[in-house]
């Protein structure tokens, strides 16, 4: 009745398989990793993956489409925006072309986070959580009033063309193609800036989404970016990576070397609640079980995804979201599948761990890196 499951992660020297290691991996051992929150099973949380993203359950909603009540688009209230009516978007689809589809695939999405974040013990309200992590939370979602809507931003997708988007809304940008530097704190209002009866109305009334990825790309992203371009992350976390993780390491390294093995390894050491947002999972940045998302984005399908939630926002018909500058090359799936492939084993099930609530909240499925995978 189900679709076959997914490929697990093959083990070295005949050991067993990474979905059997994760499955009677030790409690303590699977808590901490998460950095707190209760143990959800990798079987259960696997199943949900794999009955979320099937084709049958595609197949099926398609066919209930009719009685599907409309996803909720907008609060009521609106000051000064011009909706963008029936006009077409500069470079992109019509307002109502493929919503059958949209809603679709946005139900899906919200079954797979209700299918995990319904089980026991996983935080309802931002107020269940500890201090530290409901502060991360907080300062992750940006505000915007005149449209009312909440946007939890995710490092490495697509959060600085957000950002951009924000900007022209409050009006302080002119446009979302002035080239400026970014600067991803001034003219920006958090939730974190907010009295708490103030966090709770926007929380309540205002439209919220964010934008995610598949984690192991994502992670790859910060890897390239941050230890092949920034000279900042190079010192203070490049050069500390070598010291801990290379053999006949000098006292003072450059840190602009770092392989991407030796990122993992580091991953594994460090507690997920206090990783550096860029490479922080999305489970701890935006904590989706806590706040009611009314969308997910996908990065894999940026463009669909971005300009729909300007229209449900009613963002000004002359606000579109930035076009992929023609130099930037994104982390693709492909280069993914080479650096995965020339990782260790035991590194990736060691790793894989820290982020199996992005894989399973948003129907991400484990890689496949078995030597018949790699070889092709």
């Amino acid at each position: 009745m189900f679709p076959r499951p997914l490929t697990p992660l093959a083990a070295p020297n005949g050991a067993e398989p990474l979905g059997r290691a994760l499955r009677r991996a030790p409690l303590g051992r699977a808590r901490a990793g998460l950095g707190g929150p209760p143990l959800l099973l990798p079987s259960m949380l696997m199943f949900a993956v794999i009955v979320a993203s099937s084709g049958l359950l595609l197949m099926i909603e398609r066919g209930i489409l009719a009685e599907m009540k409309p996803l909720p688009l907008h609060p009521p209230s609106r000051v000064g925006a011009a909706w963008r009516g029936t006009a077409s978007r500069p470079g992109g689809l019509p307002p109502n072309a493929g919503d059958s589809d949209l809603q679709v695939r946005q139900d899906v999405r919200n079954r797979t986070l209700r299918a995990v974040c319904r089980q026991p013990g996983m935080p309802r309200d931002p107020w269940d959580l500890p201090a530290g992590q409901r502060r991360t939370l907080l300062r992750h979602i940006l505000v915007s009033d005149r449209y009312r809507f909440l946007y939890c931003y995710v490092p490495k997708v697509a959060c600085s063309n957000w950002k951009r988007v924000l900007k022209v809304l409050a009006g302080v940008l002119d446009s979302v193609d002035v080239r400026l530097k970014m600067d991803h704190r001034s003219d920006l209002v958090f939730l974190a800036d907010l009295r708490p009866e103030e966090i709770r109305y926007r929380l309540q009334h205002y439209f919220k989404f964010l934008f995610v990825r598949d984690p192991l790309e994502r992670l790859l992203s910060a890897y390239r970016n941050k230890f092949g371009e920034i000279r900042e992350y190079q010192q203070r976390y490049g050069a500390e990576i070598v010291r801990r993780y290379r053999a006949g390491a000098g006292p003072n390294p450059a840190g602009d070397d770092v392989t991407f093995p030796e990122f993992l390894r580091y991953l594994v050491d460090e507690d997920p609640e206090r990783m550096n947002e860029h490479w922080m999972p999305v489970y701890h940045l935006c904590q989706p079980c806590a706040v009611h998302y009314d969308f997910v984005g996908y990065y894999e399908m940026l463009e669909a995804d971005a300009n729909q939630v300007l229209e449900w926002v009613r963002a000004p018909p002359h606000v579109r979201f930035p076009a992929r500058q023609a130099w930037y090359r994104p982390a693709s799936p492909e280069s993914l599948h080479y650096h995965l492939c020339t990782t260790p084993r035991a590194l990736l099930q060691d790793v894989l761990p820290k982020y199996i609530l992005d894989f399973s909240l948003f129907a991400y499925p484990l890689p496949n890196v078995t030597r018949e995978a790699c070889h092709q």
